[in-house]
């Protein structure tokens, strides 16, 4: 009967890892993108006529926030594809 070897050991790690990054690395983008989103939609509702400005502004801000959420997911691939074989 086989024990559980240093690869396997390594595999698990990398598994865990990439939920780890990716729990932590949506959690981020996901809560700044809706404040953004709702402070928004607080100032269209103050000034209607300004809705275009706010629109183009909010979504700026949440392409931004975004790219937080798109590092966890690379650095997920990473440890999937690369360190687990």
């Amino acid at each position: 009967m086989e024990g559980i070897t240093g690869a396997d050991l390594a595999n698990a790690a990398a598994y865990l890892g990439a939920g780890i990054a990716m729990g932590f690395g949506a959690i981020g983008p996901g809560i700044g993108e809706g404040f953004a989103a709702g402070k928004a939609c607080e100032g269209i509702a103050r000034t209607p006529e300004e809705a275009g400005l706010l629109t183009r502004t909010m979504l700026v801000g949440q392409a931004v926030s975004e790219s937080t959420g798109i590092y966890s997911l690379v650095i997920a691939l990473l440890l999937i594809f690369v360190v687990a074989k």
